[in-house]
């Protein structure tokens, strides 16, 4: 494939800053596994659990089979022209130049706030050690600690994109381990009928005998699908590595096919076994209970492991948000879009300088746990994210009906065609609609909904400011045909 010599306006050449294909199949399966189990489970799942009660585990099956419809659309477009480095890439072609513009800007926006809630995660993860007597009062040192691990995060991604998926790959691999373990666990105390100190027995019963299924009602079931939805932001990560996979043909449709299977293990089952362990009305909602399950237990190291767990799930969902932000910022500043610094590549062919801004940015996030708790701080900057995923999600579905309209022959040869192409689109958008609206009932992830406009206003008068700038992306990937 041809490579460009010379660029306008200065920028670098692009047979010198081409993203490098290392990221091997079992890299981006894991990643992918690693995406779809975020710090929405594990953090926020107490809180959803309290607001839903057992319906929760509805919400989790309604949620995940939507995403699966948006990462179907997702493969089939991004296998039509493996020159798609990215979403961003066919939204630009499908949609327009406009849509590229906000739909890698706001994905950028999307991780550095989910890096945000994060760090909020990790910093609490940590406290649970520095004051164990207290978790919820949040002492200066658990706040150093998690800004060291931001810096940790960061010297891991200068260095290479291998490396970067080599520890997501452990990540997600503890990740898996850990779930698989408070799975068997939690069954293992059905079936003994453990008793808790307090005297509640362990019991299938408690799905439906504390108030029905549906304990809260419709809008106890609504309100659980704010969490909820962030738990699965980076279900999509696998969608911006195509640049840097292997295989892309062969890689990305396993990754995707896998998604049902995962929620079910990985979301449903953790949930159920949680619930009937104890009643979903006992469980405390400021506690991730994948922790309080073990200290349930009477198993004080397991519960010390479980916490080591859900801080290397943190890490990891701000790991991969650094790794997808610097990714964004380089395909961005390729097309004019954004500063020419951040479209250069490091010795290590990594865009630093993207990593860097991102990094400090994150880092802020400390602020927010000056004057609020941390689930305070992690439900304002989880509803935000939630937002701006629903918009690049949708984008991605806008995308792939205007992919059919204008290609139904490639859809018709697509060897990755996605399942009820005609009308599925329609279907999740108008899911996501609904969760906007669900959005406005509470009180305080209204309040973060309301801020997330001035995003796009900032971002339309961006686009008119650099529209005139805009041109096709100055690289080409390596050749895959």
């Amino acid at each position: 494939m041809a490579t460009v010599d010379a660029h306008p306006s200065g920028q670098p050449h692009a047979s010198g800053e081409q993203l490098q294909r290392n990221l091997s199949n079992r890299h981006v399966q894991l990643i992918a596994i690693g995406g779809a189990i975020g710090t929405g489970l594990f953090m926020g799942s107490g809180k959803t659990i309290h607001a839903a009660g057992p319906s929760i585990l509805l919400v989790y099956v309604v949620v995940g089979v939507m995403l699966f419809f948006v990462m179907r659309a997702m493969g089939e477009l991004l296998l039509h022209d493996l020159d798609y480095k990215s979403f961003q890439d066919f939204s630009a072609e499908m949609l327009g130049p406009w849509a590229g513009f906000m739909s890698g800007w706001t994905y950028w926006l999307c991780w550095v706030v989910t890096g945000m809630a994060e760090i909020i995660a990790v910093a609490g993860y940590w406290n649970f050690w520095v004051n164990p007597d207290h978790p919820g009062d949040m002492k200066p040192l658990s706040l150093v600690l998690a800004l060291a691990m931001l810096a940790f995060l960061l010297f891991l991604n200068l260095l290479t994109v291998k490396l970067f998926g080599e520890m997501e790959f452990w990540f997600a691999i503890i990740k898996v381990v850990a779930i698989v373990a408070l799975i068997i666990m939690g069954i293992w105390m059905l079936v003994t009928v453990f008793t808790s100190p307090d005297g509640t027995k362990a019991s299938l019963s408690y799905l439906w005998d504390r108030g029905g299924f549906f304990p809260k009602g419709l809008s106890g079931f609504a309100a659980g699908f704010q969490i909820a939805v962030f738990a699965f932001v980076g279900i999509e990560l696998v969608g911006t590595t195509a640049a840097e996979t292997k295989d892309p043909v062969t890689t990305l449709p396993k990754a995707i096919n896998s998604i049902p299977i995962r929620v079910i293990i990985f979301y449903v089952l953790a949930l159920l076994v949680i619930m009937t362990v104890t009643p979903w009305d006992k469980i405390d909602p400021a506690q991730s209970p994948f922790v309080n399950l073990f200290s349930l237990a009477g198993l004080a190291a397991a519960a010390t492991m479980m916490n080591f767990v859900v801080l290397t799930s943190a890490s990891s969902s701000c790991n991969s948000g650094l790794f997808s932000t610097s990714r964004m910022l380089y395909g961005l500043a390729h097309k004019g879009m954004a500063p020419a610094a951040f479209g250069k590549l490091s010795p290590r062919k990594v865009p630093q300088n993207g990593l860097f801004i991102s990094v400090i940015l994150v880092a802020t996030s400390i602020l927010l746990m000056l004057n609020d708790s941390v689930m305070g701080a992690f439900t304002v900057v989880t509803t935000i994210s939630a937002v701006l995923f629903i918009f690049v999600w949708s984008l991605i579905l806008l995308s792939y009906v205007v992919y059919l309209r204008r290609h139904p022959q490639a859809h018709a040869r697509s060897v990755y065609k996605m399942p009820g192409a005609t009308f599925m689109p329609y279907v999740v958008l108008a899911f996501f609609g609904v969760v906007l609206v669900l959005l406005t009932q509470e009180k305080d992830t209204l309040q973060a909904l309301l801020v997330t406009p001035l995003w796009f206003v900032l971002l339309t008068v961006g686009w008119f400011a650099i529209r005139g700038k805009v041109r096709h992306d100055d690289t080409t990937s390596e050749a895959v045909h």
